[in-house]
């Protein structure tokens, strides 16, 4: 099996065990053909990416026990829809991105540019 890679080329790193993440519900922002919301990008949550989300029909924050779902707060990381995080880099809120751990296929929607502007680092932390 070859190994999934990230957006710099490398090996795709884990996004998150707690809470499980990825469309696999493995930790990683890896995609496949049942994933048609393409849940590729690991973004590092903040609460105006998460009110934007939850305007957009989409609220992550809410806990859904039925789902195994915690519900986000800022600060958690997980693997965003690509086209989600696209439309709220276009509004100005897209949140962090962990680089290393976003699956190479987000660069069929949006340009590497475009996430590099919002690479998580050390000063992100504390969101």
């Amino acid at each position: 099996m070859v190994a999934d890679l990230n957006v710099l080329g490398g090996e795709l790193q884990s996004c998150c065990a707690q809470p499980l993440t990825g469309f696999y519900r493995d930790g990683q922002c890896r995609t496949g053909p049942e994933d048609t919301g393409t849940h590729v990008v690991c973004a590092i949550m903040t609460e105006e990416f998460l009110s934007f989300t939850r305007s957009k029909g989409n609220d992550l924050s809410t806990p859904i026990p039925y789902y195994n779902f915690p519900g986000l707060k800022s600060g958690d990381r997980w693997c965003l829809c690509v086209s989600r995080w696209r439309q709220a880099y276009l509004e100005g809120l897209a949140p962090p991105v962990v680089l290393e751990a976003t699956h190479k296929k987000a660069l069929e929607i949006v340009p590497f540019e475009w996430l590099l502007e919002h690479k998580y680092t050390h000063e992100h932390k504390g969101l």
